[in-house]
């Protein structure tokens, strides 16, 4: 979805999530109508708040609402253990097709473990041993005795997923794509998605470089050498793992973004969970929602109110050192976005 900058208005799916979820979303909610951004939101329930409205974490109005505007900004959401309810994201991204799932990790917070981190991960994110195609094997009184998975990646999708990275790596100025497997070992399963990743980057020879990497030598290389990286993609599981290891380089999940972007319906989110213990003390931090707006915004195409939000985002940490709790401040969530709002005014 594309929107060239103007004064129309955006109808939006908005899902405040559980714990956490509405005090940062109520401050995303306002620095955003600060900003000038163009969203019109449609509130709609997910996660416990929807189960105690409906009985269901992911209600029909909801899905409706989303088909509607092809465009949600989503809180955490917590999926209950038990009951049989199945993880609301998984759902979403099943139901709107949202089979690519980027993951920016920017230093914003100095002082850090590692300085200037600059990593794009990609995942695939309806494949994979997400498909979670599972069942279990009795052997004499055990019902569980033996637990089978299985993995399911398609040259399509993995086509599909890598092409993306490479246009995203053209779109936004980037050198390089690793492609991230376990073709060593998973020779059919990830061995489709390098062969997949060398087809596609012949197209881009000249302009993007590729080259891949086994996941775990991926994972030793990120915590010895992160800055050898620029976008990263890889399937369903190795990217979970890897994409909060990257948020990890950065100060955690708490400044980590999360984009699901589908053919037909994009929903962009904080990826950190929804955090109960300080629910309702003020205290959370918006950063991961409010770097998942600006995502959304340059989705709909206002690559200029993007870089204006992230830059009031990092005067207000490191200009005007307003900072919550874990980034080693005092100041409350309300505080926090008002300093935000007063740099978007400066």
């Amino acid at each position: 979805m594309n929107s060239a900058p103007g004064s129309q208005t955006i109808e939006a799916t908005l899902i405040a999530g559980d714990g956490i979820g509405p005090e940062i979303m109520d401050a995303t909610v306002d620095i955003l109508a600060a900003l000038g951004a163009p969203f019109r939101w449609d509130r709609q329930l997910g996660g416990l708040a929807a189960i105690e409205a409906t009985n269901d974490p992911l209600p029909k109005d909801t899905l409706d609402s989303i088909r509607r505007t092809r465009l949600a900004l989503k809180g955490p959401l917590t999926t209950p253990i038990g009951g049989g309810f199945r993880s609301v994201n998984v759902r979403l991204r099943e139901e709107f097709h949202l089979y690519a799932n980027v993951r920016p990790a920017r230093t914003i917070l100095p002082g850090q473990r590692y300085e200037d981190i600059d990593i794009v991960l990609i995942r695939e994110n309806i494949e994979g041993l997400y498909v979670a195609f599972e069942h279990y094997i009795p052997v004499g009184d055990d019902p569980h005795a033996v637990a089978i998975s299985s993995g399911v990646n398609t040259r399509g999708g993995a086509e599909r997923i890598i092409r993306y990275a490479f246009e995203y790596a053209l779109k936004n100025g980037r050198k390089k794509v690793t492609v991230v497997h376990k073709a060593n070992v998973l020779k059919a399963l990830t061995g489709l998605f390098l062969e997949a990743g060398r087809a596609v980057a012949k197209d881009y020879e000249g302009r993007i470089a590729m080259d891949d990497r086994i996941v775990d030598a991926c994972a030793m290389q990120l915590v010895l050498n992160p800055w050898q990286y620029d976008v990263i993609v890889t399937t369903n599981l190795f990217g979970d793992i890897l994409s909060d290891l990257l948020a990890g380089l950065v100060g955690g999940l708490g400044l980590a973004p999360g984009a699901n972007i589908g053919e037909s319906a994009a929903i962009f989110e904080a990826v950190h969970g929804s955090a109960p213990d300080i629910a309702g003390k003020g205290v959370a931090n918006p950063v991961s929602i409010l770097l998942a707006s600006g995502l959304m915004l340059e989705h709909v195409g206002r690559l200029d109110l993007a870089q204006k939000l992230r830059g009031a985002i990092d005067a207000t940490i490191n200009k005007a050192n307003v900072r919550t709790g874990d980034m080693g401040g005092s100041a409350g969530t309300r505080e926090f976005a008002q300093a935000i709002i007063g740099q978007l005014s400066a």
